[in-house]
């Protein structure tokens, strides 16, 4: 393949990271962006150039001359999007999560397994410069076998984010538990090397039922504030919010781990924070900024000591732009992988279903009770099945 052609599904927004791929003098360029708004197709010709084609139709960008398509739609029109180019034979770049269901998810494999297209989940986390050095030094046996692993997710922008739009009802996100924790479970699945197999959980909506929303009719508004603080002084949240704002969920994985994952979107801070521990230490991230440090405690002791016994640093990050620098390292390996100069990928679809299902789980438990709900393995169809 002489130059990979791109289009770009959802071309505002997070549509922005197919810049990243777009390098006609290396091989890959943008060629058709698709969105629903006129002045982001604008902006489109003047990324890409003026001869690029622009619709505010899928089925139109579909039918392009491009070889692989990033798909960064709202969540509740990945599985459709998904399955559309993989019946079309196009190379995804999805973004996460994969669906909102663990059926849709099942779904996009299926088609995925009868396409020539190759499928590729954006859980741009697993090329963050401190979660490769997290996973370097459980891999090279720093703490021992893994026995634990939990996380804490504050989330100050929340209420800007998630409780303004469709992210606030259950028919379009299922649960802030796939939008934000579908990339901290698949973090926690690759630190362990192990999946979750049981799920129980709990959660409420705590806050942003509480305060006055705005009119259907009105023009949404998600921009992030440090001013829109504390939450109940603000307002203009939507008609309709059905999801938690908070969530814990205890996870029975395999190899014997037990897990544990903590979000909240109300907080005045924001952090993911890790605990692993081993049978010879504990380590712990504090941010996950490509200068933040892992700390590690592998000496016994009866008090709290807020520094590590050994402390790590990922190693430097010259472009930091999108997501601690992951972004441009994750759309490279997609361009690779599309162009068959790669046969295997860090994040792969298979574990992008995979903390989904777990989402999703989580949510029916809380939902009902908290009681323990068994995760259930993939299951593939048919083509007639899958892409019907």
């Amino acid at each position: 393949m002489s130059e990979l052609r791109i289009g770009v599904l959802g071309s505002g927004g997070r549509g922005y990271i197919a810049k990243h791929a777009h390098k006609p003098d290396e091989g890959s360029r943008v060629v058709a962006c698709c969105d629903t708004r006129d002045e982001v197709l604008e902006k489109n010709k003047e990324d890409y150039g003026s001869d690029i084609v622009t619709t505010t139709d899928v089925d139109t960008l579909i039918a392009q001359d491009v070889d692989a398509v990033f798909i960064c739609t709202p969540d509740f029109l990945h599985e459709e999007h998904a399955v559309k180019c993989l019946q079309a034979d196009k190379s995804i770049y999805l973004e996460k999560p994969m669906a909102i269901s663990i059926e849709g998810c099942d779904r996009v494999l299926s088609a995925a397994k009868h396409s020539k297209g190759k499928l590729f989940v954006g859980h741009n986390m697993r090329y963050m410069n401190i979660i490769r050095k997290m996973k370097k030094l459980i891999d090279d046996d720093v703490i021992g076998e893994v026995k634990a692993v939990w996380c804490r997710h504050f989330i100050s922008y929340g209420g800007d984010a998630y409780f303004r739009d469709w992210h606030s009802e259950q028919q379009y996100a299922n649960s802030l538990l796939l939008q934000k924790g579908a990339h901290d479970i698949d973090v926690m699945h690759w630190l362990t090397g192990a999946n979750t197999t049981r799920v129980a959980a709990f959660g409420k909506l705590s806050v942003y039922d509480k305060l006055p929303r705005r009119s259907s009719d009105d023009e949404i508004k998600t921009s992030w504030h440090l001013e829109n603080y504390p939450p109940m002084e603000q307002s203009g949240f939507s008609p309709e919010i059905n999801v938690e704002d908070q969530n814990t969920v205890i996870m029975e994985m395999e190899n014997g781990v037990l897990g544990s994952y903590l979000q909240c979107h109300f907080t005045p801070d924001s952090c993911r924070n890790y605990t692993v521990i081993g049978t010879k230490g504990r380590l712990e991230n504090f941010g996950d900024g490509p200068k933040s440090p892992i700390m590690v405690w592998n000496q016994r002791t009866d008090s709290y000591n807020m520094v590590g016994d050994e402390v790590y640093r990922g190693d430097r990050v010259i472009n930091t732009f999108g997501h601690g620098g992951a972004d441009p390292v994750i759309v490279q390996e997609f361009v690779d992988y599309a162009s068959g100069k790669l046969s295997e990928t860090t994040a792969t679809p298979e574990a992008a279903r995979n903390s989904v299902a777990v989402g999703c789980k989580a949510a029916e438990s809380l939902r009902n009770g908290g009681h323990a709900l068994d995760v259930p393995g993939i299951n593939i169809t048919e083509p007639e099945q899958a892409l019907a």
